[in-house]
């Protein structure tokens, strides 16, 4: 198995994701290969369905592509290397950071795919079911909002839909993450498998949850609404009703109940960060950190007119850097360390120690 992921591949997953990279970068690294290199390949895949000026058949012929070529090298057969020819053309002819690197995600999809070979065969599979799972729900997506638009928004259905797709995107992350974690770090831990594996599912719902939230207004101009369809007839609303700011007033009831809904998931993230073994001080800090700038996230959420443009939600870099340092100074603190939770959630400023 490799040691780390080569340094090629550190840098790009530098590139593409900020956030993420501050929790690879300080988990064990027994377990930063099967991690990394699993991100990036949903990251790649995530790159393919959503290269727009692509034709959608051609993106989900892509998909197949890799999902047979990582199904391949996970069962021990040689791939055959997808064509990612037209898709990385494509990210060729914008410009800006962002698509520079998500250009070489695709220029090096055959390599990540190979790399894969180079894991124990436990982790080939955990990896290659994780991907399963995450390119049908793409292909699913596409199939659902791909001919979506601005003027022509589709929704989801239900909150069974909403469910569905966050677990797709994130809760099956939750699960992976946990499967790696329990084999490579502490595999005769006396630990409530069953609530572990439940718990990260609802962790990474939760994330996802978050993040649909904060890119309302984004996602609706994009033809896009993972709200249900059904909870914003209740409310006498429509997707398309909600590209007018005005509409906040009819809306902010539904919203608010995702919110604690999000602040509900997140907690069950913060009871299995808590039920991890104590002496995995770097796994603990690795989850902590997502569900506290999540956590941050709603915090702020909750006090502007999302549907508005101009007040686009983010964590800023300052706040994300006092929440990492608060929670290494707190960990030795049992009491100090179970207030961060509630704190990063309150309205106020996040403040040094």
């Amino acid at each position: 198995m490799t040691k780390a992921l080569p340094e090629p591949w550190e840098a790009l997953l530098r590139q593409v994701s900020r956030s993420f990279y501050l929790t690879l970068r300080i988990l064990p690294g027994t377990i930063r290969p099967q991690i990394g290199l699993a991100y990036l390949l949903a990251r790649t895949t995530d790159t393919i369905a959503d290269t727009r000026i692509v034709p959608l058949d051609r993106r989900r012929a892509a998909l197949r592509e890799m999902r047979s070529a990582i199904r391949a090298v996970a069962d021990g057969r040689n791939a055959e290397e997808p064509d990612l020819g037209e898709l990385t053309d494509a990210c060729s002819v914008s410009a800006g950071r962002r698509l520079a690197a998500e250009r070489s995600l695709l220029e090096n999809a055959g390599e990540m795919i190979s790399l894969l070979g180079s894991l124990t065969s436990e982790d080939r599979c955990r990896i290659c079911d994780l991907l399963e799972i995450i390119t049908r729900g793409q292909d699913a997506d596409l199939a659902l909002f791909g001919m979506a638009c601005e003027d022509r928004i589709v929704a989801l259905e239900s909150d069974d839909d909403l469910e569905e797709y966050t677990y797709r995107v994130a809760g099956c992350v939750g699960e992976f993450w946990t499967r790696v974690c329990r084999t490579h770090l502490f595999p005769r831990a006396d630990l409530d498998e069953t609530f572990l594996l439940c718990s990260g599912i609802r962790f990474g719902k939760g994330l996802q949850l978050v993040n649909i939230l904060r890119d309302l207004p984004e996602d609706l101009r994009q033809g896009r609404c993972y709200l249900p369809s059904r909870r914003l007839a209740q409310a006498g609303l429509e997707p398309s009703s909600l590209l007018d700011p005005g509409a906040m007033g009819s809306f902010r009831p539904l919203y608010a109940g995702y919110i604690r809904q999000a602040e509900e998931l997140l907690a069950a993230g913060w009871t299995y960060t808590n039920a991890l073994p104590r002496s995995q001080v770097r796994v603990r800090l690795a989850c902590a950190w997502p569900i506290l700038i999540g956590m941050r996230t709603l915090a702020h959420l909750r006090s502007v007119n999302v549907l508005d443009t101009s007040q686009r939600v983010k964590v800023s870099r300052g706040e994300v850097r006092l929440l990492m340092i608060r929670s290494v100074l707190c960990y030795p603190r049992q009491t100090a360390w179970d207030r961060l939770f509630l704190q990063a959630g309150a309205d106020r400023a996040i403040r040094p120690l």
